[in-house]
């Protein structure tokens, strides 16, 4: 049978199954790193989106042209919703995201730039591209919106552990594919050697056999005499579960969700500990976001003078709290002259009232004090 050993060589689905090629090459999962960052980033970018972003001006909200584009449509092509996504997503995964201004007033998400730094002058920034076009003129740092993540030790560390649970998964892939492969011997009556035409005559029937078996659920083939085909037993089919290689996908998104500040039972939806999770992910994770942002639009937007007379851009809608979570809270602080409702309803996220009762404080009976004492 030394003619078989030939056949089966030129058989690239036969040499599989008979373990013949015995050096497999481990292939990086490039996806694994991309289905981890998209869970986590987009989990983060889907709570900004839900921002509400607001022109302060003597403590009352102002309505005009930088309201409409940070809370409605920045641009022609894009919501607020999916700008502040697409924001965040530029900003964790490249670790920094500019925004220019046009001269039709959109804002516009850079997808490439050259930075200019200086020590005493303001950056400039030059080939600002977004999708296919690239603006002639430069920028410099006080006409755009830049924020920076600082994490490019991080990034260099990310890109490591990917590395390795890419090899890790490559290889219980391979593993458990090839301890449910269909594997078979073919028995074969011939006399003397066959010739050329023979044998390829035999491969052809061979690869429409074992290519009926591999696609099809139930493949019925004529039995020949002369010709006996027995599938080998491949034991008990020991080798990586479908639960041990979902155990390491979620493993690695906990990884990231732990680098970014997210909640590992946040992210999987376990409602057992949603609220805990969900105070630690605002406080650790969004707030610090949130502040950078603040900060960027407050320096950009807003004069100097201004800003000192009381001007400012706040960020609500996210890290506030639920009023009526808390409003037995909301009652004790109120009642014990520690804020007026206006300042409470401020804390909470809401626009300050305009009855100006709301800016006095109160006290209840049990938390005022009895001047002699009680027999007075």
């Amino acid at each position: 049978m030394g003619w078989l050993n030939d056949v089966l060589k030129r058989n690239s689905e036969l040499e599989s199954l008979f373990d013949l090629d015995l050096i497999n090459e481990t292939h990086h999962r490039a996806y694994l790193k991309q289905m981890a960052l998209e869970t986590n980033i987009n989990f983060i970018g889907r709570t900004i989106s839900q921002s509400d972003f607001r022109i302060m001006k003597n403590g009352e909200r102002q309505i005009n042209d930088w309201h409409y584009l940070l809370n409605v449509r920045p641009n022609t092509d894009q919501t607020a919703a999916d700008f502040w996504q697409d924001f965040i997503y530029k900003l964790i995964d490249e670790n920094e995201v500019l925004v220019i201004l046009t001269d039709n007033n959109d804002l516009l998400i850079a997808d490439d730039f050259d930075r200019i730094e200086y020590a005493v002058y303001s950056d400039v920034f030059q080939n600002v591209t977004v999708k296919d076009y690239t603006f002639k003129r430069s920028f410099q740092m006080d006409e755009v919106i830049h924020l920076s993540y600082n994490n490019n030790k991080l990034a260099k560390f990310m890109d490591g552990m990917f590395k390795d649970y890419g090899e890790l998964f490559s290889r219980m892939i391979e593993i458990s594919m090839r301890n449910h492969q269909i594997r078979g011997t073919v028995g074969i009556e011939a006399s003397g050697k066959l010739d050329s035409e023979k044998q390829s005559k035999l491969q052809s029937f061979i690869d429409k056999l074992f290519y009926s078996f591999r696609k099809n659920t139930v493949a019925l083939v004529p039995k020949l005499k002369g010709f006996d085909y027995t599938e080998v037993a491949n034991g008990d089919n020991k080798g990586q579960s479908i639960e041990e290689v979902t155990k390491l996908k979620r493993s690695l998104i906990d990884d990231v969700a732990n680098i970014l500040g997210i909640p590992n039972a946040l992210i999987h939806g376990e409602l057992s500990e949603y609220e805990t999770s969900m105070k630690a992910y605002v406080k650790f994770c969004i707030a610090p976001l949130i502040k950078k942002i603040t900060d960027e639009l407050n320096a950009k937007l807003i004069e100097r003078n201004d800003y000192l007379k009381g001007d400012r851009i706040e960020v609500r809608g996210v890290a506030e709290l639920n009023p009526l979570e808390v409003a037995d809270a909301v009652d004790k602080l109120i009642a014990s002259m520690a804020y007026t409702p206006n300042e409470i309803r401020i804390k909470l996220g809401d626009e300050p009232s305009s009855d100006k009762r709301l800016d006095q404080h109160y006290q209840t009976k049990n938390y005022a004090s009895v001047e002699g004492g009680e027999n007075q």
